[in-house]
Order: C-alpha cells, then sequence, then structure tokens
C-alpha cells in the first residue's frame, strides 16, 4: 500500500505546455498542506520560470506547515500575511528599517486593512486606504489629566509614501510566493512631495554660527560636520579606525542609529550601513584633521578622569564624558536653540551639510567630486539638488565674460 505524504512534503517538476501552437515550459511545485475532514491530502501547488523559485516557494509554505502557522492563502488576511511577513522576510533589512515597516504596520495599514482577505484585497481598497490617510489622517489615544482624548493626526505625503512603500514590498513578497497573482498596490494615486528649497548658510552666517559654538562641548562635532558634509548619523557613528592622519583621510562607512527606542533613553545605539550603504572615502581641509586630533587628545583626558567607568565599545569619536554615544535628539535640540541665538530659528542640523556643499561648489569642486564627498547616489542628483548655485554661478560667469568683452572693446577703441 503506498504511503501517503506527509504534510509539507513537497515534490518540484518541469513542465512544458503548448499554446497557439509555441511550447512554454515552466517549474511547478506541489505540497501536501494536511488532509481534509474525509482524511484526503489538500495539496497546494506553485510555479514560477525558475526552479529556485518554486523552491522558495514550496520552503517558505513548508517551514510554516512544520511550525503550525501556515495558513491556507485563500483564508489568509492581510493582518495574517504581515505578520509572517515581518516574522520571516525581514531578517536581512536594517533594525532602524525593521522598526519603520512595523510602525506602519501598526498604526496604520493593519487597523484599516487588516481584517481584509489577502486574496480579496484590491487595487480600489488600497486606494481608499491612502485617500483616508491623505484626508483624515490617522488617531491618536493619549492620556490628558487622567482621561483618555483622540484625535486625529495629519499625515504628511512622505510618510504616506513611506506607507505605501511598507505595504508594497510585503504584497510583493505575497506575489513571490504565490499568495496572490498580483500586487494591488502597484500604481496608486500618492500625493506629490512639494520639493522644499535648502536653505544653506551663507558665509556671514557660517561666521556667526561658529563664533556661537566656541567653547560649546559639542564644537567640534559641529564643525566636522559644517567642513566635511557628513550625515548627522554619519558623524555620531565616526568610529577611530575610519580616521586615517597619515593620510589625511576620513573613511565613511557607517552611521549610529538607536534601535528598539526613540528618546534616546531606551533601545539599543548599533552601527549600521551608511544611507545607501556605500562606503566613501573623504580627504577634508587639513584643519579638520587638527580638529579631529585635538578630540583624539581630549577623549584620552576624558577617559583618564572616568576610570573604570570608560565605556566606548563602538570606539566612537564623539562620545560623553563617560565614552557612551551621544543622543542625536539631544544633539540635534543644542543644534537648534544655538541656531535661534543667531537668528536662524528654521535652520535643521542638515542644512550644515547643505552648507558644506554649496562653499564645495563655490569654490570650484566639480559635481562629480561633491558627489561623491556627499555619498549620494548619481551626480545627477547633485546637480538637481544644487541646480540653484551652478545656475548662480553660471550667472556670475556671464557676467565676468562681459566686463571681460567690455575691457577688449575698450582697448580696441583706445
Amino acid at each position: 500500500m503506498p504511503t501517503k505524504a506527509a504534510a509539507g512534503a513537497g515534490t518540484i517538476r518541469k513542465k512544458t505546455v503548448t499554446r497557439n501552437g509555441k511550447q512554454y515550459s515552466f517549474w511547478e511545485a506541489r505540497i501536501t498542506t494536511g488532509k481534509d475532514g474525509q482524511g484526503r491530502q489538500i495539496q497546494r501547488s506553485f510555479s514560477g520560470k525558475t526552479q529556485k523559485e518554486v523552491r522558495e516557494k514550496m520552503q517558505a509554505a513548508a517551514v510554516e506547515i512544520t511550525d503550525g502557522t501556515y495558513i491556507t492563502p485563500a483564508k489568509m488576511t492581510v493582518g495574517e500575511w504581515l505578520d509572517i511577513w515581518s516574522k520571516e522576510y525581514l531578517n536581512s533589512v536594517k533594525p532602524r528599517t525593521v522598526e519603520a515597516y512595523e510602525k506602519n504596520i501598526r498604526v496604520h495599514i493593519r487597523p484599516a486593512l487588516g481584517a481584509v482577505k489577502l486574496s480579496a484585497l484590491s487595487a480600489v481598497d488600497v486606494q481608499k486606504f491612502y485617500n483616508t490617510l491623505m484626508r483624515d489622517g490617522y488617531s491618536v489615544t493619549r492620556t490628558v489629566s487622567g482621561k483618555k482624548v483622540t484625535e486625529q493626526k495629519p499625515l504628511s505625503p512622505k510618510s504616506i509614501r513611506n506607507v505605501h512603500g511598507t505595504l508594497h514590498k510585503a504584497l510583493e513578497k505575497a506575489v513571490t510566493l504565490g499568495y496572490i497573482k498580483f500586487n494591488p498596490a502597484d500604481h496608486p494615486d500618492l500625493p506629490r512631495i512639494e520639493k522644499h528649497e535648502i536653505k544653506p548658510l551663507d558665509d556671514e552666517e557660517i561666521n556667526k554660527f561658529l563664533s556661537a559654538i566656541r567653547g560649546h562641548q559639542f564644537e567640534t562635532l559641529y564643525t566636522v560636520t559644517l567642513f566635511t558634509g557628513m550625515r548627522q548619523a554619519e558623524v555620531l557613528g565616526l568610529s577611530w579606525d575610519c580616521v586615517n592622519f597619515e593620510s589625511g583621510t576620513i573613511l565613511v562607512k557607517q552611521q549610529l542609529q538607536l534601535y528598539g527606542g526613540a528618546d534616546g533613553t531606551n533601545g539599543k545605539y548599533v552601527l549600521n550601513t551608511t544611507k545607501n550603504s556605500r562606503w566613501r572615502t573623504i580627504a577634508p581641509a587639513e584643519y579638520v584633521m587638527r580638529l579631529l586630533r585635538h578630540r583624539q587628545a581630549e577623549q584620552i583626558q576624558d577617559r583618564f578622569k572616568a576610570g573604570s567607568a570608560w565605556d566606548n565599545p563602538l570606539d566612537l569619536v564623539f562620545t560623553n564624558a563617560l565614552g557612551g554615544c551621544l543622543c542625536a535628539p539631544t544633539v540635534y535640540s543644542n543644534f537648534k536653540k544655538i541656531a535661534a541665538s543667531i537668528g536662524l530659528p528654521a535652520a535643521r542640523f542638515h542644512d550644515l551639510r547643505h552648507s558644506y556643499a554649496v562653499a564645495a561648489i563655490r569654490s570650484g569642486d566639480d559635481i562629480k567630486t561633491v558627489q561623491e564627498n556627499l555619498g549620494h547616489h548619481t551626480a545627477a542628483f547633485t546637480l538637481d539638488t544644487y541646480a540653484h548655485v551652478t545656475k548662480q554661478m553660471k550667472r556670475e560667469s556671464s557676467a565676468r565674460m562681459d566686463a571681460f568683452i567690455s575691457t577688449l572693446k575698450e582697448a580696441q577703441n583706445a
């Protein structure tokens, strides 16, 4: 008597079909997902262009069957799929990104779409969801004077696009595994993100800023940021092994991020790759390297004073007096106070990066060099971001040429 396949067992084979006189080949996997009420096997099939693709689908289902978490796709809700996706398919994603995905699911997606059958979710459902976020925002309940108060908070176009990114990514995996035939979040109408004009500090404002931070606990940190264009998380994540005093270079390969907390007191600080996961080596002004040497001497003194209380396991350049990671919100709030004190209340920490870029371009650095120093994906992005600077430089160049031509004409008429 033949042995019936156990739940989780499966087979893979290549199939060829003929349609309109042409042969098409594909791979198909079949897996036993359980038994019905009469003891007969329930099987599910997966198909794909490659053997690897269908094997991945079959193995994913087999793991769920073994764990007892397998849910028949026809019965699975969006919420149940999001649970599976966030648990099993985000292992290679940065912790901070996982936190953002989970928050989008918890706060926005699950309350609106969690109960909808995954196979029944339509493009219209998704569009209505985004429209509601655009129109009404989302509900937030907080306690005021011992009473719970619910209020609506507006959601920015960028935040809505972030929510869309989470939902689309989760549904795309469901398509890959054969749970749904197409991604209903493929082509929604999303709100446009208005491009805000960058506001770098001009020469006078830079001088005021440098005067205002003199003697401040974060003076070196702010100055290094201003003259290297590094992002805040990159500066906070700079470690001594990335500073090469001999060659006068800095390797930007990581950023400091808080995982598991939002106020800088809970959670754990970890070093992650840079925003675009690319390493870059910059050769800053000699003045910057002198500042870092001075910072190194300061840290040696801090370490001596702290004694056994010193704790800097990440070997960071910028730490508190005991070697601990600097809290990003504290660094930012101190910057805002300083900026306000010199008449720049709207200035952001990121404007230091813009100020570096503008100064570099106006000093004659080509766009490719600026792009590489900033760590942008492409020179085109850098050019687009700082187009107003290059336009101004072109006008100045034109004015200089006009002056030169006038000089020549005067010489000819003399």
